[in-house]
C-alpha cells in the first residue's frame, strides 16, 4: 500500500473516532508519518501463503539458516493438509521426494496406489519406467531430481484430479518450486502441463514444445503410464527427452 492511500485511510479513522466521542478532541493533533511497503515478489508471496496459516506450527529447525521456510516446513505442511476431500480416503501423502538443488524437476498428475501406500511419488510400474527414462539422459531422483505431482493425496481408483482438488494443492507445487529452483521442469501428461502453465494443452500435439514458467523452461511429454498402455509412443516420449537433454546442456 503507497503512504498516501495509508494517510487517508488513517483520516477516515480518526474522523470515525472523533464522530463517536462527540467531537471531544481535535482529529488530526497527532501526526502520523507512513511510508510505501515494500513490494514482495510474486514467487515469494507464495511461500509465505503457504505456510502463514499454520506458522506457529512450523519447527524452528525447518527453518533456514536465512530465516526462509525450508522444503521439509512445506511437506510437513502437506502432511497435515485436509484442504480437499482426497484427504479422507488417503493413506499417506505424497510430498515428493530427490535432491534440494535439482538441475530438473518432474511434475506429475497425483500419486497412484503404490504411492499412496508408500509415500513416495513414481514408484508403482510408471516409476520403475520413469526412473529409466530419467537414467537415459544423465538424470536421476538420488542425484540431480526432484520429483513430484499435481496433487500430493491419491485420487480414489486412480480417476484424474477434479481441478479443485488440483486447486487446493497447487499452492504447495508453487512453494516448492519456489524453494527448489530447479534449471527445468519436465511434465509428465497433460494434466501437469496444463495446470503448471493455466492454459488447455493437447500433449498428443504439443508434446516435446518448451514453455517458459516463471523463467523455467518446462516441457510436457507422455506419462510413462500412458507408455505403458502404448508402446507406440515411447519413440516420440525418447525423442522429446533427448531435446530436453540439449536444452538442459546449455543452461
Amino acid at each position: 500500500m503507497k503512504a498516501e492511500e495509508k494517510q487517508t485511510l488513517f483520516n477516515l479513522l480518526k474522523t470515525a473516532d472523533a464522530y463517536n466521542s462527540g467531537y471531544t478532541r481535535d482529529i488530526f493533533a497527532s501526526e502520523r508519518t507512513f511510508e510505501d511497503d515494500t513490494e514482495v515478489p510474486q514467487s515469494a508471496a507464495v511461500v509465505e501463503t503457504v505456510v502463514s496459516e499454520e506458522k506457529d506450527e512450523i519447527p524452528a529447525e525447518a527453518a533456514s539458516s536465512e530465516g526462509g521456510v525450508t522444503l521439509d516446513a512445506i511437506c510437513g505442511k502437506i502432511a497435515r493438509c485436509t484442504r480437499c476431500g482426497l484427504a479422507r480416503t488417503r493413506h499417506n501423502v505424497v510430498p515428493g521426494m530427490g535432491v534440494e538443488h535439482p538441475e530438473v524437476l518432474v511434475i506429475g498428475e497425483g500419486p497412484g496406489h503404490d504411492e499412496d501406500m508408500q509415500g513416495k511419488p513414481f514408484v508403482g510400474k510408471a516409476g520403475v519406467l520413469l526412473d529409466k527414462m530419467l537414467n537415459a539422459i544423465q538424470l536421476d531422483r538420488n542425484t540431480n531430481c526432484y520429483i513430484a505431482n499435481i496433487v500430493k493425496c491419491r485420487p480414489p481408483e486412480n480417476r484424474n484430479p477434479l481441478p479443485e482438488e488440483q486447486d487446493a494443492c497447487f499452492g504447495f507445487l508453487e512453494a516448492q518450486i519456489h524453494i527448489l529452483k530447479p534449471k527445468m521442469i519436465l511434465c509428465m501428461g497433460k494434466i501437469a502441463i496444463e495446470k503448471l502453465m493455466n492454459e488447455s494443452i493437447p500433449i498428443s500435439i504439443r508434446h516435446g514444445e518448451f514453455f517458459d514458467y516463471n523463467g523455467i523452461p518446462v516441457m510436457p511429454t507422455y506419462h510413462p503410464s500412458a507408455l505403458l498402455r502404448n508402446e507406440e509412443l515411447k519413440r516420440p516420449a525418447w525423442e522429446d527427452l533427448k531435446k530436453f537433454r540439449a536444452k538442459l546442456n546449455t543452461l
